[in-house]
């Protein structure tokens, strides 16, 4: 578990942030009529938030990677 967490806890950081920022984005200004379908479920915009968090830490920790082994 130590090994995964340490390989990828940019990753791990940037969806919990990304799950965050979604949930308060939904909650302060989401759709509220329903007719926009990214916002306005709280559970689509949450993962959505995830996954580019995801995304962007992933990123961020691959050029790293990269560039430390240069």
């Amino acid at each position: 578990m130590s090994k995964i967490f340490k390989k990828y806890w940019l990753s791990i950081i940037f969806s919990i942030t990304g799950l965050l920022g979604g949930f308060l984005y939904w909650r302060f200004i989401g759709c509220r009529s329903g007719s926009c379908p990214l916002t306005s479920n709280w559970y689509v915009s949450t993962l959505l938030g995830g996954s580019i968090g995801y995304l962007i830490g992933d990123s961020i920790n691959d050029f790293l990677t990269k560039k430390k082994g240069k």
